[in-house]
């Protein structure tokens, strides 16, 4: 995982999502997350952008 990749977890977890999958459920479900509960948000852009690539 790159430095960029963690800052921009922590900073902007839907930004990382976005180019990790694009626009997609997971990008939304981490907006949402974030919005509301920043912290959860975080911990769902980890764990979505330490997935190996996956087919949607």
């Amino acid at each position: 995982m790159s430095t960029l990749t963690i800052i921009l977890n922590v900073l902007a977890p839907p930004v990382s999502v976005f180019l990790k999958r694009g626009v997609h459920n997971d990008f939304a479900i981490s907006l949402l997350l974030t919005l509301f509960f920043f912290v959860p948000g975080i911990l769902h852009a980890f764990y979505i952008t330490n997935q190996k690539n996956r087919v949607l």
